[in-house]
């Protein structure tokens, strides 16, 4: 599978990435402890996620997130890119990452610095990440389903294995800094996942403002925010008929999987 950037043992899509950078986002970049983190495995709720905080931030008002990229708002940490921007950015820095934790930058574990963690049905990661990268350029098309499945088990995918990422992240859930959200509880009970993010952030919202962040975080509005939407990714990138927010939730996804194993 040569159509991916290798890095120890981790495929990495080829667009966007490069070695020297993921090396130096690990072993150099420094995480400041007034940082926020969302790290993901691809497919799991990353941008949902994004929004989320990101209107927590600004107490509801959607000016931010209608007005700049959901990439520009919360950089990839090891992306070839926005690596150089964060470096540069002042103030508390609110930035992604789908890397294993082994390629984590190591100063967060001596840092005061926030991680949240999203954690979704690997059936659903499954499914859902096969008819996004099937509709991009970043990594080589699986053309199939049954192929990605394979790909999928042996980790042969971007970021590499669901279970070795997972359970390597797992590990740091009792720690005071760190939180652990799942994909499911946040689609059944939004608002309560909502308040369990502000208590870890140290953020309070009014009722209104709350209503405010459940409005423009759903997903009819993420859908119509070119923003958050990817629709401004360049077309050199994407295939004909990719689109970010296919379904409204996991139910869709799981009904493709049963269809296809019947």
């Amino acid at each position: 599978m040569s159509d991916y950037l290798w890095f120890e043992g981790i495929p990495f899509p080829v667009i966007a990435y490069e070695k020297r950078i993921i090396e130096e986002s690990r072993d150099k970049f420094v995480i400041r402890d007034d940082d926020t983190v969302i790290v993901t495995y691809p497919k799991s709720g990353t941008n949902w996620l994004n929004e989320i905080v990101c209107l927590i931030q600004t107490k509801g008002d959607p000016n931010w997130i209608q007005s700049v990229p959901i990439w520009e708002r919360s950089p990839w940490i090891e992306s070839q890119s926005l690596y150089q921007t964060l470096i540069n950015k002042e103030g508390p820095r609110l930035m992604t990452s789908h890397v294993p934790i082994h390629l984590f930058p190591k100063s967060f574990f001596s840092s005061k610095a926030k991680i949240i963690y999203v954690i979704r049905n690997p059936r659903d990661v499954l499914v859902s990440g096969y008819f996004y990268w099937s509709k991009t350029k970043f990594v080589k098309n699986p053309y199939s389903l049954t192929t990605y499945f394979e790909w999928f088990l042996k980790g042969n995918v971007p970021f590499g294995s669901w279970f070795e990422h997972t359970c390597a992240w797992l590990s740091m859930r009792e720690t005071d800094n760190f939180l652990l959200l799942s994909y499911e509880d946040m689609k059944k009970d939004t608002k309560s996942t909502i308040k369990k993010i502000c208590d870890f952030l140290g953020k309070k919202l009014e009722p209104d403002a709350l209503d405010m962040v459940l409005k423009y975080s759903s997903f009819q509005a993420m859908k119509e925010n070119n923003m958050s939407n990817y629709s401004l990714v360049p077309e050199d990138l994407v295939n004909n008929g990719f689109v970010l927010l296919r379904k409204e939730n996991s139910l869709g996804h799981l009904e493709e999987s049963r269809a296809w194993r019947k």
